[in-house]
Parts: structure tokens; C-alpha cells; sequence
């Protein structure tokens, strides 16, 4: 049998943002995990909107849009230093263009997209198309050593006619942005058999709309209650997250095939990026012993309690003796008044700093040199930047809701994200009396057992293959 994965979203992403989230992330580690347990089992798919099907599409050609998102420079590092209320204004624009664009249907948004794309984005369009043309020449001269129908996955055959009984179609990614999604699946169902089934990640659009963007959560929630009922396997990658699909079920009056199964999620990057690579000249311009806030700076990422509680360590503390704080991630959407007031403040003069779209090689430098990381989201399906935090042997002071607990097990110091006062006492605790980090650092470096992907992507294979049992 094959294991057919729709993978459109993944080239839809690379249209509008630099470098990848978590979703990327986690679903590209899957991936590849999946091809190293079943090498001859799993092909990838993409959607041919003019004939209304799935096309197959060879794994080099995923692999390189991944690894373009991964190793494509950042900006420059901001702080109440450099920082600049033009640049502020800037990432206000884009942000607010990347509203105006989700909101639009994706027969629109994605020719406009290519259309806006940069000329950098232009000279990666024409590397990604000479890789297509030299793995292409590669396939004609390599001697036929394929198994069948391999020459029509790799030539984008359609799945009408390449895909089998027993074979089922798997959505690892978020392909949210198709709201006619179910009536695709439909309609491949009934042409092919294949048997559908789908890995939740969160419903933070339809349980906490107040962090979306309104279009997203129109989008989001089109594109659930036209694909939950053609689904056949659910598969979800926290607890918190199974419950929330069983809620919106019910809320759906909808009854689910089987059970929502929890899959343990990988602890980090796959392939390890090399931190000595990573220490660039903005990674060596940071202050030593720094604290790290890995995420996408979004509403519900919740940096503004980072920035809250590091102004009062400021008013209570010796300036000294609080480390500088890191925010590393790009510029997401609902923060400009949080920038402004950055702006305003001069970054706390300068001891909060933001690294943009740090690549993989600096964002494992960043783990390797902080004190300590912070977590403080309101709403996640997973956690990855505290189970990268942990593999890395730095403890995290994380969100005490959601799934984060899950991802950060016993390793964490945890506090409410609401709540400023809690995270300010911690933070001032450990601060005060560094034992307290290096006794967690110890038992971190002797107790954390991290995931490997490996086991992500048999615990799905063996979810996939055991027989479907009613709930």
C-alpha cells in the first residue's frame, strides 16, 4: 500500500512567509521520519485545481522548499539600539498586508502572492527550478531501477490513476486555506478509495478567536466543518488538542469515525543545526546569559507579559542582575501596539532585543548561549520551542495551560499566562538564587528522555494500520 500526503500547503506557505512555523516544522520532521521507517511506502501529493485532483510530486521537490525556508538569512537583530519607528511602521505594513491578503480566496492570494514576491524570492524560484531540471536530467539518465507507477509519481501522476486499494491519503500539514477541501476529499474518495485521514494541531481560530485575524477564523472554520465529515482517522498532536476536536464535534453534531489518537511528538530539530555556524555576528552581539523567547511574535504568543514582567524586574532589580531578553522569531500579526510600545521605551534601553527569522544554525546557537528560555503562550496544540528548550538542556519558565504542560512535562517552571505577578515572582526567585536553574539544569541533562522523530512517525504508522474501533 502507499501512504499518499498532501503537501500543497506546505508550497503555499513558502508564497508568503521566509522561514517556517511550527506547523512546518513539525510536519516536515514527519516527513521525513516516515520516509526512513517506509521508504518504498510514502509519496507526496500536491492539488491541481484546473482538473480538480491530486498530483503526485517527488519528495526532492519538497525537501528543497524546506530547506530554502531553513537556511535563508534573517534581518538584522532590532533593540532599543537600532530599533527605529520606520521599521516599526514597516512591520506594522506587512503585517496588516498579510491580513488584507488571508482574507482573499486562494484563486486570487496565490497569483497575487507570486505577483509581490521580492526579487530574493524571485532568484530562490529560479535555484528551486534548476534543481527541478537537474533531478529531472538525473531520473533520465539513472538506469530503471524504480518499482511501479514510480515514474508517474515522480512525473506528477494523478491519483485517480496511481492510487490503489488499501492506500489512504494522509493531511500531516494545514491546508486550511482551501475551504472547499472536504468536497475535494469527497470526490477523491469516491474516484479512488483511499481512505482519508487527518493530524489536528490546535483549534485556536474557533476556541480563542479573539488571537485571529478574522479572515483565519472564517477560513478555519469553513475548512473544519467541510472536512471533519470526510475524514475516516483522527490523530492529534497533544491531548489538550484531542479534546478540543471531541468539543468541536460535539459542538458540530458530529459523531467521530474512532477515537483520537495522541501522537508523542519529537523533542526537537531532526538534524541537528550547528551552533558554531549559528553564532553570526548578531548572535555574538548579545549580551552573555540571556534569556531566549523563541516564537513568532503574535498576540498569542503572549510577548507582552514577557515585556511586562521584564519592565518590573527592571523597577525591582539592580539592571545588572537582569538578563537581557531575546525575542527570536519573526513579526506576526496583532502586535504593533506592543512594538509601538517597545518603540516607545527604546527596548527597554536596549535589554529586550529582537532577532528576525533567525535560520536554524543561529536559532540552536540562541538555545546553546541563554541562561534560560520563556514560553508564556495563552493557547497551543503543541509547545515545540519548550521540547527544543529541554533538548537542549536550558530550563523553561512556560504557560501553564493548553498542552504546554505536555510538551514541558516536569521541567518547566510554570505560571499563568495572565498572570504577570506570578511570572515576575518566579523569574525574580531564580534570578536571585541561580541554584535553582542549575539544580533543574542537572536533573534536565539526567531525566529528560527527548522524542525522537522516529518514534512520532511509527506511533502514526501503527495508528494508521490497527483496525478502526468505533468511539
Amino acid at each position: 500500500m502507499t501512504y499518499w500526503i498532501d503537501v500543497e500547503d506546505l508550497f503555499e506557505y513558502v508564497l508568503v512567509a521566509r522561514r517556517p512555523s511550527g506547523i512546518q516544522r513539525l510536519s516536515y520532521e514527519l516527513y521525513r521520519a516516515l520516509l526512513a521507517e517506509r521508504p518504498g511506502e510514502i509519496a507526496f501529493c500536491r492539488h491541481d485545481r484546473i482538473r480538480d485532483t491530486l498530483r503526485a510530486v517527488p519528495w526532492s521537490e519538497v525537501e528543497a522548499l524546506f530547506q530554502d525556508l531553513t537556511q535563508t538569512a534573517g534581518r538584522k537583530a532590532l533593540s532599543g539600539m537600532g530599533a527605529s519607528g520606520a521599521m516599526t511602521q514597516k512591520l506594522g505594513q506587512a503585517g496588516t498586508a498579510r491580513r488584507l491578503a488571508s482574507r482573499l480566496p486562494a484563486d486570487i492570494r496565490l497569483p497575487m502572492g507570486q505577483v509581490m514576491r521580492s526579487q530574493a524570492a524571485a532568484i530562490q524560484a529560479g535555484v528551486l527550478l534548476g534543481r527541478g531540471l537537474m533531478a529531472a536530467l538525473r531520473r533520465q539518465l539513472r538506469p530503471a531501477q524504480t518499482r511501479p507507477g514510480q515514474d508517474a509519481v515522480a512525473g506528477g501522476g494523478d491519483l485517480k490513476a496511481l492510487a490503489k486499494p488499501g492506500d489512504m491519503l494522509l493531511i500531516l500539514g494545514s491546508p486550511w486555506f482551501r475551504t472547499d477541501y472536504g468536497e475535494l476529499l469527497e470526490r477523491v474518495k469516491q474516484a479512488t478509495g483511499l481512505e482519508v485521514c487527518l493530524l489536528v494541531y490546535d483549534l485556536i481560530p474557533v476556541f480563542r478567536p479573539e488571537f485571529c485575524d478574522p479572515g483565519l477564523v472564517r477560513t478555519f472554520t469553513a475548512w473544519f466543518r467541510s472536512t471533519l465529515p470526510a475524514v475516516d482517522r483522527f490523530f492529534a498532536i497533544s491531548q489538550a488538542t484531542a479534546r478540543d476536536l471531541e468539543r468541536l464535534a460535539e459542538r458540530m453534531g458530529l459523531r467521530l469515525p474512532g477515537p483520537v489518537l495522541t501522537l508523542p511528538i519529537g523533542s526537537g530539530f531532526g538534524q541537528m543545526p550547528d551552533a558554531s555556524q549559528g553564532r553570526t555576528a548578531r548572535v555574538k552581539a548579545l549580551p552573555p546569559g540571556f534569556a531566549l523567547f523563541v516564537s513568532t511574535m503574535e498576540a498569542r504568543k503572549n510577548h507582552l507579559l514577557a515585556f511586562r514582567a521584564w519592565r518590573q524586574l527592571l523597577e525591582e532589580m539592580p539592571r545588572d542582575q537582569v538578563p537581557s531578553l531575546v525575542f527570536a522569531g519573526r513579526i506576526g500579526w496583532m502586535v504593533a501596539d506592543l512594538l509601538q510600545q517597545l518603540e516607545n521605551c527604546q527596548w527597554l534601553e536596549g535589554k529586550v532585543v529582537l532577532v528576525d527569522d533567525p535560520t536554524d544554525d543561529e536559532l540552536a546557537a540562541l538555545y546553546a548561549d541563554c541562561r534560560f528560555t520563556l514560553f508564556p503562550s495563552h493557547y497551543e496544540g503543541w509547545g515545540l520551542p519548550v521540547t527544543e528548550s529541554l533538548a537542549f538542556g536550558k530550563p523553561c519558565i512556560a504557560s501553564s495551560v493548553t498542552s504546554v504542560p505536555e510538551a514541558g512535562g516536569s521541567f518547566c517552571f510554570y505560571h499563568h499566562p495572565e498572570d504577570v505577578p506570578e511570572a515576575v515572582e518566579i523569574l525574580r526567585r531564580i534570578l536571585s538564587h541561580p541554584g535553582e536553574i542549575k539544580a533543574l539544569e542537572d536533573r534536565i541533562r539526567t531525566e529528560f528522555q527527548p522524542v525522537p522523530w522516529s518514534a512520532t512517525a511509527r506511533a502514526l504508522l501503527s495508528g494508521l494500520e490497527a483496525p478502526q474501533v468505533p468511539d
